[in-house]
Order: C-alpha cells, then sequence, then structure tokens
C-alpha cells in the first residue's frame, strides 16, 4: 500500500466522473428554474379581497370612533409645496387593524401602509367571511403564489379634509398588486349617510352599485385635488381649452369614485403621489373598463420592490384617454 503515491485514472473512469458532473449540473439547473418559475401558490386571492374589505370597514369603524373623541394632529413633514403633511390618531389607528389583520392573514404578502410609524398592539383577526350583500357570494377560489403579490393600503385618505371636518372626502383604501399590476380595489367611506364599501377585481367581479359611466357628459371637467392642486387648473386650461370645467376635491379615493359616477371625465394629479393613494383606484378603475397611467401616459406599477411614490403625476379617465393624454403631453414641461 503506497498512500503517498497518485491516484491515476483512465479514459473511462474520467469519463463517468465528467458525465456525472454534467448531470449534476443540468439538475441543478432544472431544480433551480422550476423553483423560480413554479412558485407554490400559497394564498387565495378569493380570500385576499375578502380580507381587503373588512380591514377598511375595521379601519373605517376606526376613524369614526376617533372622531367621537379627541383628535390628536401632528405633522410628518412638508410637500415640496410646503405645505404640512398631517398625521392623527385616526390614521394610526386604522392602520394598525388593517395592517395587522392583512399581515397576520397573509403572512406571505408584503403589505406597505402610508403610517409605518405607528406602535401597534396585537388587532382581533380577521373573519374572512364574504358579504353577501356586497355582490361577493358567487366569487371563485383562484391561487397564486404570496411572492408574487403586494398589497397597499391607506389607513385613511384625505387626512386635510378629516382635520378639517369635510368628512365626505375620507376613505380607507386597500389594493393587490400582482406582479406589479393592480386587480383589487377596495375604496370605503366610513362617513356617509350609510356606509359604502365599493371593491372590484379586474375581470372577475365588482361592487353591485359600480357603473361605468362612459360619454355621459360632453364637456371636459377634470377633477383635481385640492390641497396639492400647485398651478393643475391653468394646466388643464391651458391643455384643453378655456371651456374645461376644474373641480377641486380632496382624497385620491373620493375623486376615483366621482370618475366613475360621471361627475368628472378625467383625473389630473401633477405632483408626486403615493402609491397606497392611488392603487386601489386604479385597480377600480381598471375593472371598470378605464385607464390609470401617469401624467405622460406611462404605466404606473406597484410590485414589492417599487419606489412606494410616483413622481410623475396622474392621468385617470373612462374614455377618451388617449385624447387626454395627447393634450397634457403639449404642456408637461411646465410640471
Amino acid at each position: 500500500m503506497n498512500l503517498g503515491g497518485t491516484i491515476r485514472l483512465n479514459s473511462l473512469g474520467l469519463c463517468l466522473i465528467l458525465g456525472l458532473f454534467m448531470i449534476f449540473l443540468l439538475y441543478m439547473t432544472k431544480f433551480s428554474s422550476l423553483s423560480e418559475e413554479e412558485k407554490p401558490a400559497d394564498v387565495n386571492l378569493r380570500n385576499i379581497l375578502i380580507a381587503a374589505v373588512e380591514a377598511a370597514e375595521r379601519g373605517g369603524k376606526e376613524i369614526v370612533n376617533a372622531k367621537k373623541g379627541n383628535i390628536v394632529e401632528k405633522t410628518k413633514g412638508k410637500t415640496k409645496e410646503g405645505a404640512n403633511i398631517p398625521v392623527t390618531n385616526a390614521d394610526l389607528t386604522s392602520h394598525c387593524v388593517m395592517y395587522n389583520g392583512l399581515q397576520d392573514a397573509f403572512p406571505t404578502v408584503s403589505v406597505f401602509s402610508e403610517e409605518t410609524q405607528a406602535n401597534c398592539e396585537k388587532s382581533p383577526p380577521l373573519e374572512l367571511v364574504p358579504s353577501v350583500d356586497k355582490g361577493m357570494d358567487d366569487l371563485v377560489d383562484h391561487f397564486v403564489s404570496g411572492e408574487d403579490l403586494a398589497i397597499w393600503i391607506d389607513p385613511l385618505d384625505a387626512t386635510y379634509e378629516f382635520t378639517e371636518n369635510l368628512l365626505q372626502y375620507v376613505s380607507t383604501m386597500v389594493c393587490v398588486a400582482y406582479k406589479g399590476n393592480p386587480i383589487i380595489g377596495v375604496i370605503h367611506k366610513p362617513f356617509v349617510k350609510e356606509p359604502r364599501t365599493t371593491w372590484a377585481w379586474v375581470n372577475t367581479g365588482s361592487s353591485p352599485h359600480i357603473k361605468s359611466y362612459r360619454e355621459i357628459k360632453k364637456r371636459p371637467t377634470v377633477i383635481v385635488s385640492r390641497s396639492h392642486a400647485g398651478h393643475v387648473k391653468e394646466i388643464a386650461k391651458e391643455a384643453i381649452g378655456a371651456d374645461v370645467e376644474v373641480i377641486s376635491a380632496g382624497g385620491a379615493g373620493y375623486k376615483v369614485l366621482e370618475l366613475l359616477s360621471g361627475n368628472a371625465t378625467a383625473y389630473v394629479h401633477s405632483t408626486k403621489i403615493f402609491k397606497w393613494d392611488i392603487c386601489a383606484g386604479h385597480a377600480i378603475v381598471t375593472a371598470a373598463r378605464g385607464q390609470m397611467t401617469t401624467l405622460a401616459n406611462q404605466p404606473i406599477y406597484y410590485s414589492r420592490a417599487s419606489e412606494p411614490s410616483n413622481s410623475q403625476g396622474v392621468l385617470a379617465t373612462m374614455d377618451k384617454h388617449q385624447w387626454y393624454a395627447d393634450k397634457f403631453k403639449t404642456i408637461l414641461d411646465q410640471l
């Protein structure tokens, strides 16, 4: 026995080892490819929608309860235009029940909220029971990978207006994006006479009261933000013409619902806006056969890896989207 000798392989043995190594590499390549392409479908979109509606309504109840007591208002900073960005105890308590409920129910899904600084206690779990009166009883199961989903929530849309007691503009919103595309949107209005929840699941179903009003108004009517309007009113008149009607309103959710109802023909926002403000409305507008893009008519994506803000403005319409985009294209350099 020669322990200090060399090991010699004949050509057959060398070929055998190389062959086994190649088989191993092919196996690992195939395994890696399959694990990426065939991710486990662990989340039921039907349950996600049911949870989104329940979360939005729970958040709405927190806001209503907070309004009955003392509103504690702070500031999170300032906008580009120099206006304060308020946050209240209602924003934070709504965030806690919405965020905790959704994240606990779907731990593999990334949930993004406007209010990340809230110190939350444990919230009761969501019940995940579909509401028949909301038209959700005949939805079917559809499973996808939680890694392909992102949930964007706005616990209190229109905080400015909430502090000013303009409660008609206030809503809570939940949006579900699949591979960056918004597919489920929920907008809940807690302060109307009978609190109403508007939901839509693209190519699947929507609230019974949703109607797509196309060409209901002959005169171009643009709805814009009352707190971030800037010079968008003048821009709208320059882009479309002096006969355009411009409406100021609070809350991105409110403005989308006005678009759906036919009270506006376009929703325009010219400054930076966060994706939790527009994602739910984007999904609902898409489900109703409308369009939402940047002001330059580029798509907006909401994947878990995307930036939370959109700095390219917003254009949403139920009809003639290209016509509006072409009009605003001529004056985009002024924004």
